[in-house]
Formats: C-alpha cells, structure tokens, sequence
C-alpha cells in the first residue's frame, strides 16, 4: 500500500521545523525535499528507521532550491538519486557555488552550522521540471503545479495515495503550524516575494481542492480550505503591515523593529509554543521578510 511518511529533520535542534517526506510506492520510496545538509545525519536515521538507506531512493522531488528544502541534494545524488527540481532551479543544483556565496554573506560564521555542506548534483542526474508535467516514478505518478510567489522557481507535487488528493506544497501554502494551526507563518525573502503572485499561486491551490497538503513546515494539513483561506489573509495583512509604515516614511531597520513585536504578538495570540518561536518567529524572519516585501512595494510603486 501506498504510504506517506515524515521524517522530521529537527533543524538546529528544533522538532517541527523541516520536513522531508517520504513516499512508499509499489517501486519502492520517493523523497520529497532533502532539507539541508547540516542534517543528512537525521535525515539518514529517519530513512533507516523507516528500513531505507540514501541508496534506495533513486528519486527525488525538490519544490526549490532554498537551502532549508534542497540544500542535500547534492549529498543525495551521491548515493546515486536523481534529483527532479523546476527548470530556472537546475542549474543552481548543478553548481551552487552562487547561492552559498550569497549566503555567506548574510549569515557569515553561522553558514555552516546552519546549512552543512552545499554539494553540486551531477548534469545528468537532473531533470528539469515545467507546469503541468507528469512524472511517473517507484509506481506513483505526480503532477507538477508552477507555484511562484514566495520564489519564482517555485512547483507543487500533487498526486493520488489511495483516493485522498494530496499536494506537496514547499513554502507555496506558506509554513503550518499543527498545535497553533491559527498562526501561519510567511516566508517573504527578497528578491522574489511577489504579493499578487502568492494570492494567484494560493487560489490555484484552492482550485485543485486537494483533501491535505503537506507543507515543508511541517506536517500535513487536513483542512486545505481554512489553512489557504489563512494564507491569504496572511499575505495582505504582512504586506500591508510593511506598506503602511513605508508610506509614514519609517527606515527599514525601524519597520524591522515593528515587525518582529507584531509577528511575536501574533504568535503569541495564537499558542505558539515558545520552543519553535526561534524558528519561525525571531530568528531571521523579521529582517527576511520585511527586505523582501520593502523590495517589492519599492519595485511595484517605481
């Protein structure tokens, strides 16, 4: 039978953070996200306990390329994977000597121990994925949903376990929280957070009326409806949030400031447990969030 399974990478040593899922087809199991590189040890214990080794998963799904979702890849491939990620992806996975370098320089000596070793994925172990396209792997068939927003080279994998429509949705359904399923937590990086763009992506989810989602962040959703209704109404009140103070002539750093008490606020109206606030709260999301949506009300109003 067909089956679903979650390894939880408990990153930086926080459970409820990433996830890499785990689908056991017929041909045997198929991988959904990779999570970073810094924790191919959990990730590996997570296979082994599920009677796996790295080797026996010759395919893996990657939603994009942000480190938190497909920073392994490359530690994938060298147990032999065959890595399937969006075609404006490709090549970053083949050489990511870019995106690590550009990372250096906002986390500086934290790099490594939050991220691990970036490793290239060989050219012909790739394969570029477009919308719409079906991939029939280890006896599933999955179909690939173009959702950009949050990244421009952002898909969703939607496919059928045993009735129930599922969708991998990455950060396309932004990051869920299961014990304060109230709070969602957006993810708005510069240079690709695109507002009009995430609402579009959100209602193409809704469209699809998938029976449960399964976000990178983490766990899965069984009701799609109110957590995508959420989505939006999260997006608007974030970025309206940004644009007000920029319109009363507030600095970044000020609008940072103002931010992260709002977003702990929130959270804490909600039942955030205190342990993942680090992780999805305080810890890079101010400052990340606020450049990326400073960065696209300056390029919208110029």
């Amino acid at each position: 039978m067909t089956a679903i399974h979650t390894i939880d990478l408990e990153h930086r040593g926080t459970p409820g953070s990433i996830a890499s899922y785990i689908v056991i087809g017929t041909g045997g199991p198929v991988m959904i996200e990779t999570g970073p590189g810094s924790t191919v040890d959990t990730l590996e214990r997570g296979l082994a306990d599920l009677g796996f080794t790295p080797a026996d998963v010759r395919h893996v799904f990657v939603t994009h390329i942000h480190f938190d979702h497909a920073g392994a890849c490359g530690w994938m491939a060298g147990h032999g994977a065959r890595v399937y990620v969006h075609e404006f992806g490709r090549r970053h996975l083949a050489d990511p000597s870019r995106l690590v370098n550009s990372a250096r320089r906002i986390y500086g000596n934290e790099m490594d121990e939050r991220w691990g070793e970036i490793l290239p994925v060989p050219e012909d172990q790739l394969e570029s994925l477009h919308d719409l396209d079906s991939i029939e792997v280890e006896g599933l068939r999955f179909r690939v949903l173009e959702t950009p927003g949050h990244a421009r080279h952002h898909h969703a994998f939607a496919t059928d376990i045993d009735g129930v429509r599922v969708a991998f949705t990455g950060d396309a359904a932004a990051c869920f929280i299961d014990v304060s399923p109230e709070y969602i937590s957006l993810p708005t990086p510069p240079p690709e957070f695109q507002l009009g763009t995430w609402l579009a992506t959100v209602r193409r989810l809704e469209s699809e009326r998938f029976d449960r989602l399964y976000p990178t962040h983490f766990g899965h959703v069984d009701d799609p409806p109110a957590h995508l209704s959420r989505v939006k109404q999260s997006l608007r009140d974030h970025a309206a949030f940004v644009l007000e103070r920029l319109d009363a002539g507030l600095d970044e750093p000020a609008i940072v400031d103002e931010y992260a008490e709002w977003l702990v606020a929130r959270a804490s109206a909600a039942g955030v447990p205190p342990e993942l606030e680090p992780f999805y709260i305080t810890d890079t999301n101010p400052a990340m969030n606020v450049a990326g949506m400073v960065r696209y009300w300056n390029k919208l109003r110029a």
